[in-house]
C-alpha cells in the first residue's frame, strides 16, 4: 500500500475521483481513504496546512495502515529560476527552514533529537516519480524541498532559504512529513507541483494556478502507479 498526503482538498479530489472502492475512516480529524487507483492499493488522506497537522497525519497513516511507502504530493513555491509555474519538484531530500536553535551553537535547520538538517527521500522513490514525469513531459528538477509554518511571499525570504538550504522549493508539510517518515523508517517522497514564485507576487499566482499544478501532481502520479 501507498500512502499519498496533501495537505488541501484541492490537491486531493482529483485523484480521488479515480479510486476503486474507496473505503472512509475519520481518526483525529482527519479523513482517511482507501482503496485502489491505477490497480495499486493506496490510502489518501487530506492533512491540513502547516506542519504540526502534516506531523498528525503522517504518523496516524503509518500506525493504521502500515504503508510501505509515503508521498506527499501538492503544490509549493519555487526558489530557483530553472523550475516555472507548472513544472514538478522531486525531493532529493526535505528541510525545516523556520527550525532554529542557531543561539545555542546548532546549525540553522537542525532538528533537534535527531541532530540532521537534511532528511534524505527514497532514492528508488523519487527516481521512479521523476523518470514518470520525463515519460509525461512535465519539467522537473530535483533537489532539495524546505517546510515551514510560512507562506513566502518576500523576495528577501525567499533568497534566504535558497541560500541557507540550497534549496529548490518551499512549502508548508513535506519536511514535517519526511521527519516522521524517519523516525519510523518509512520511504518517502515529496512531490510538488509549483504554483507561484514565493515572491510579492505569490499571492496572485497561487490563486491562479494551484488547481492547475495540483493537476500536474495528480498525472504525474497516477502515471507512476501504473509503472
Amino acid at each position: 500500500m501507498i500512502g499519498l498526503i496533501a495537505a488541501m482538498d484541492v490537491e486531493m479530489e482529483s485523484l480521488r475521483s479515480h479510486m476503486e472502492n474507496p473505503v472512509s475512516e475519520t481518526i483525529s480529524g482527519i479523513c482517511f481513504v482507501s482503496g485502489t487507483l491505477e490497480g495499486r492499493p493506496v490510502v489518501t488522506a487530506v492533512c491540513g496546512i502547516g506542519k504540526v497537522f502534516a506531523a498528525l497525519c503522517a504518523q496516524t497513516m503509518i500506525l493504521r495502515y502500515s504503508p510501505e511507502a509515503i508521498i506527499n504530493t501538492g503544490v509549493a513555491g519555487t526558489l530557483t529560476d530553472a523550475l516555472s509555474i507548472g513544472a514538478v519538484a522531486v525531493s532529493s531530500a526535505v528541510v525545516q527552514h523556520d527550525m532554529d536553535t542557531s543561539a545555542l551553537g546548532d546549525p540553522v535547520g537542525m532538528i533537534s533529537g535527531i541532530n540532521k538538517v537534511e532528511l534524505p527521500a527514497d532514492d528508488r522513490l523519487c527516481g521512479q516519480l521523476s523518470a514518470c514525469a520525463k515519460v509525461l513531459g512535465i519539467r522537473t528538477q530535483t533537489g532539495v524541498i524546505a517546510s515551514g509554518d510560512q507562506f513566502i511571499a518576500e523576495d528577501a525570504r525567499k533568497e534566504a532559504i535558497a541560500c541557507t538550504f540550497h534549496a529548490i522549493a518551499c512549502e508548508m508539510e513535506g519536511a514535517a512529513i519526511g521527519q516522521v517518515c524517519w523516525v519510523n523508517r518509512v520511504p518517502f517522497c515529496v512531490l510538488r507541483a509549483i504554483s507561484d514564485s514565493a515572491d510579492g507576487s505569490s499571492h496572485m499566482d497561487y490563486a491562479a494556478f494551484t488547481e492547475m499544478a495540483a493537476e500536474q501532481s495528480v498525472r504525474l502520479l497516477r502515471a507512476f502507479l501504473r509503472s
